[in-house]
C-alpha cells in the first residue's frame, strides 16, 4: 500500500505543478502587475496604446522595449520624476517590466506619412521640426528622431502622434531641469534654447503628423 500511496502523491504533485505552469501569463498592460500599486496601463494609455490626448497621457504603442524599460527603471530610481508613474513603476518587478514593455513594443504604431523636407515649412513648429534653428544650436528634431518624428532605435523615441500636452510638458521639464534622464542632457540644452511659443508650436506640429492608419 505504501508504494501505491507514494505513487498517488507523486501524481497529484505533478498534476498541481502542470496546472500551475499551464496558467497563462497575466497581461500586465490590461490587468496590472502582482503588487496592488502596479495598476493596468490601459487605464491611462488606452486599449490600443495610443494614449489619452486631452489628459496628456502619451502613446506607447510601437515604442522600443529598451526605451520603455529604461524609462520605467528611471521612474523607479527617481532619475525621472512623475507623481503618477513613479509609484506604479516601483510596484513592478524586473520580470514584469520586461513582459509589459515587450507587449507594448509589439502594438501597431501609427503610420507616419512621408514628409518632403525640400518644401518650405508652413509654420514655426514645422520649421523647427524639419530645419531647426542652428544659429541658436537647435538641430532639427527629425535629425535625431527620424523622418517625420517616427523614432530611431532605443535612444530617440517617436514624436509623431504624441499628444501636444505631453510633448509640451516634457520639453518644459527638460527646459527647467526637472527631467534629465537622456544622454549628456542633450534635450535640456535644446529645450533651454527654445521659447515657450516654440515649444508649443513644435509640440502641436508633431501631435498632428501621425494618423490613425496602422502598419500591416
Amino acid at each position: 500500500m505504501i508504494p501505491l500511496k507514494r505513487t498517488l502523491l507523486s501524481s497529484l504533485m505533478l498534476l498541481a505543478v502542470s496546472n500551475t505552469q499551464a496558467q497563462p501569463t497575466p497581461n500586465i498592460y490590461l490587468q496590472g502587475g502582482a503588487q496592488p500599486g502596479a495598476t493596468a496601463c490601459v487605464a491611462c494609455h488606452g486599449a490600443d496604446g495610443m494614449g489619452l490626448a486631452p489628459a496628456g497621457f502619451p502613446r506607447l504603442a510601437g515604442l522600443s522595449a529598451d526605451y520603455l524599460s529604461k524609462q520605467l527603471h528611471d521612474f523607479q530610481s527617481g532619475k525621472r520624476v512623475s507623481p503618477v508613474m513613479q509609484p506604479l513603476a516601483k510596484a513592478l518587478s524586473d520580470q514584469e517590466i520586461a513582459a509589459v514593455t515587450a507587449s507594448i513594443a509589439a502594438m501597431p504604431a501609427p503610420a507616419v506619412p512621408a514628409i518632403n523636407r525640400s518644401t518650405m515649412p508652413s509654420g514655426p513648429g514645422e520649421k523647427l521640426a524639419l530645419r531647426g534653428a542652428w544659429e541658436r544650436q537647435i538641430p532639427e528634431c527629425v535629425s535625431c528622431h527620424g523622418p517625420g518624428g517616427v523614432g530611431v532605435g532605443s535612444a530617440f523615441p517617436p514624436l509623431a502622434n504624441q499628444p501636444a500636452l505631453y510633448l509640451t510638458a516634457q520639453l518644459n521639464a527638460w527646459r527647467d531641469g526637472t527631467r534629465r534622464n537622456d544622454p549628456n542632457d542633450l534635450m535640456g540644452h535644446i529645450a533651454k534654447a527654445m521659447s515657450e511659443d516654440e515649444i508649443k508650436a513644435v509640440a502641436d506640429y508633431f501631435s498632428t503628423v501621425g494618423h490613425k492608419e496602422v502598419k500591416p
